[in-house]
């Protein structure tokens, strides 16, 4: 393989990532790796970078915030250069799509209808996807919402779209009765060792219940869970700490034991984990 040189420094940094990017995939010259990778095999790597970069918001590293970013912008350019390559679109074409949008998404900016109150700009927002879907032939309620999205996202954007309709309860306290109706009847399939296909689906009424919940309080559900994930780690790797110190081996300690200590860890301490 002939070594080749890499883009002028001097370049606007966009237009020498696109480079890099031709010079990965080049046929002769190119990384072996890049050449052989198509949209389906990039696909994965696109949602790590994405979550990566969540993950360094909620840990508000802006240093990785930087860096997971330059990382999500590459499988941008990384599937654009696939596209142009098979004569579909450019990465130019990407950025030009986005600004046309963005543009007619905000009339409150770039119209007259200066003024609104975010409220007003919410409601015109997804007024304005509606037509474009309606434009683009999607005339069901929820074609536009991909299957492949977190279950947990999937299903606060399903509910949002049809609480559009006038399909949702304009009070907290029916939301609250749901979750409670859900789990009863989780309890109820479990009271009869139910087949499992029917706990399945009780267990996923009641998670819907509680991402419906979520969205009545204005939380996102994926972020909610990611902190309260985090928060377990922590307090997990507190628990552990303190049953060493005590002189206790995890493994063989009971549950008892192990609660006590966790009851402890969950006390505000000045411990490295915090």
């Amino acid at each position: 393989m002939t070594a080749q040189q890499p883009p002028q420094s001097n370049l606007p940094n966009t237009n020498r990532l696109i480079q890099v990017m031709s010079q990965l995939r080049d046929p002769l010259h190119g990384c072996p790796w890049d050449i052989q990778q198509t949209f389906e095999s990039i696909a994965p790597y696109t949602l790590e970078e994405t979550y990566e970069v969540i993950a360094a918001i909620e840990d508000r590293n802006m240093t990785a915030l930087k860096e997971e970013l330059g990382d999500l912008l590459f499988q941008v350019i990384f599937h654009a250069r696939m596209a142009e390559e098979a004569g579909l679109f450019a990465f130019e074409d990407v950025a030009g799509v986005i600004a046309d949008k963005m543009i007619s998404r905000h009339p409150h900016v770039f119209g007259d209808d200066t003024g609104m109150t975010v409220e007003a700009q919410r409601e015109s927002w997804e007024d304005l996807k509606a037509a474009e879907r309606k434009e683009k032939g999607q005339l069901e309620l929820f074609d536009d919402i991909p299957r492949a999205l977190p279950a947990l996202v999937r299903a606060r954007k399903v509910q949002s779209r049809a609480a559009r309709t006038g399909f949702d309860w304009s009070e907290l306290t029916p939301v609250l009765d749901k979750i409670t109706e859900e789990l009863e009847e989780l309890r109820h399939e479990l009271s009869y060792d139910s087949p499992r296909e029917y706990i399945e689906e009780e267990t996923g009424d009641l998670l819907f219940a509680v991402v419906n919940l979520a969205r009545h309080l204005k939380v996102d559900p994926e972020s909610a869970l990611n902190r309260t994930t985090n928060k377990f780690q922590k307090r997990f790797f507190r628990m552990a700490e303190l049953l060493e110190a005590r002189g206790a081996d995890m493994q063989e300690s009971s549950l008892e034991i192990m609660e006590e200590a966790w009851q402890d860890a969950k006390k505000p301490c000045s411990s490295s984990f915090d």
